[in-house]
């Protein structure tokens, strides 16, 4: 990675942190209140086409020890109610926090993929996986809410694999590769504005 980019991470980290810890605690609390443990879901994600790392999330979804695959309307019916309200503003995520502190991610990069997706697509993850991954970017600003939207509309988990292969992994690819061209310090700050307050899109 680059070492001003780390830096600007770490910056961001320990800038955030003071804020974001207390808020994890008191949403740990909360879910150990409503609906038990575990707290969090550790997922495997890739942050180069050959190394994956342990993504940390607050658990929004009942326990599935078969679950795979990426989430759509033939999960739903598994969205606790606070899962579903941390999910809508992306409180959910918080736990990443240490995924940054790690050096698994970036603020700024493409979205962590699935190793499935990854071994499955490798000409297109061999480019993206370049950056390493990020709690934000550009897809998350101009794809993630149409992701959903098509996601939100299968059947079975084959359709969501389907869509999710077909219309997302070469969209969300198409969107990272630009932010790959054109990625400065400058661009990281812009969309790390966009992330904070969508409305001044």
């Amino acid at each position: 990675m680059n070492p001003a980019k780390r830096a600007f991470d770490l910056w961001t980290a320990a800038m955030i942190t003071p804020f974001v810890v207390p808020m994890i605690l008191i949403i740990s609390l909360l879910i150990l209140i409503t609906e038990g443990r575990p707290i969090f879901h550790p997922g495997e994600r890739m942050k180069t086409p050959t190394q994956g790392f342990r993504l940390w999330k607050f658990r929004s979804m009942k326990v599935d020890p078969g679950d795979k695959g990426v989430s759509g309307a033939d999960k739903l019916d598994r969205i606790t109610p606070i899962g579903r309200k941390l999910r809508r503003v992306r409180l959910d995520e918080l736990p990443q926090l240490w995924n940054l502190w790690k050096g698994d991610m970036s603020v700024v990069g493409p979205r962590p993929p699935l190793r499935e997706y990854v071994e499955r697509f490798p000409e297109v993850y061999n480019q993206v996986l370049r950056n390493r991954p990020g709690l934000t970017g550009l897809g998350s600003i101009y794809f993630s809410k149409h992701e959903a939207w098509l996601l939100a509309r299968s059947a079975s988990p084959d359709d969501t694999d389907a869509i999710y292969c077909r219309a997302c992994v070469p969209r969300k690819a198409q969107i990272d590769l630009i932010y790959q061209r054109h990625q400065s310090f400058c661009f990281d700050l812009e969309i790390v504005r966009r992330t904070l307050f969508p409305s001044a899109r």
